[in-house]
């Protein structure tokens, strides 16, 4: 750019960079998605096809953005890890986060049609992000955790919640009131013994919610050669709370 009398203008934008060396989550949420899925007809308590929508723009940023070692998505709203000694875009919050999010979003609407074919969309949609960071594994565990716990929690009523509604005939707000101050032990039972649902048999989508991680994939060996290794994006519904995730895939809180 050529330099100008105007060009002091610049000197009022701010430096935002993160700090080097910790962990970096970015999390996006639907922008007024309530209204947004009301108008759309989503299905209640869960609609597999916006799940898999979310899912599928996920996915699209992981293949665009290396540097994204994991995904968590629940309802409308998902969370990537990115490395800790990523350098993406100088590390400019401002840069990662609307970049990010235009993506997604773009991404949202590019594929909408493959999941509701006969369904217009109404009005764009749109998502708002941020980003968190972490200074060690403990907390990246513990976000995680915090978010499928959340998954667990908001599903359950909401299966309940609409199990009284649909099946129940209940308003609305009598059905909030039916479930206000109730435990989770409670909510199991009224499932179970008015509507014969066990919630454990749910599908794991909807009780853990949606995981992209990067796999290795061992590509065959040439003659005198070694197998090269290869990632891809996996979804899987499963639990990350444990153990057993973490220990299986060490190399995602490794640089």
């Amino acid at each position: 750019m050529a330099n100008s009398k105007y060009q002091y203008v610049r000197n009022f934008e701010l430096p935002d960079s993160l700090l080097p060396g910790t962990f970096m989550v970015f999390r996006l949420d639907g922008h007024s998605f309530h209204r947004f899925s009301e108008r759309h007809n989503f299905s209640k308590p869960n609609d597999v096809r916006a799940l898999q929508l979310m899912d599928r723009a996920a996915q699209d940023l992981m293949e665009e953005y290396g540097d994204i070692v994991l995904g968590f998505g629940e309802s409308d709203e998902f969370s990537f890890l990115l490395r800790k000694s990523t350098t993406l875009y100088n590390r400019r919050n401002v840069k990662i986060v609307s970049t990010l999010t235009s993506l997604f979003t773009a991404s949202y609407v590019f594929h909408w049609p493959t999941y509701f074919p006969d369904t217009s969309l109404q009005y764009p949609p749109s998502f708002d992000g941020r980003i968190v960071l972490y200074p060690g594994d403990k907390f990246i565990r513990d976000y995680f955790a915090w978010r499928q716990a959340d998954t667990h929690i908001n599903n359950l009523y909401n299966t309940v919640f609409w199990a009284l509604v649909q099946q129940g005939g209940q308003t609305t707000t009598e059905a909030h009131a039916t479930l206000r101050g109730t435990f989770s032990k409670q909510k199991h039972e009224i499932l179970f013994s008015q509507f014969g649902i066990n919630y454990n048999q749910l599908d794991e989508r909807y009780r853990k919610g949606s995981v992209l991680v990067r796999e290795e994939v061992r590509t065959k060996r040439r003659a005198k050669g070694k197998a090269k290794v290869k990632t891809r994006i996996e979804l899987l519904h499963c639990d990350i709370i444990s153990d057993d995730f973490w220990k299986d895939r060490s190399g995602l809180l490794q640089d």
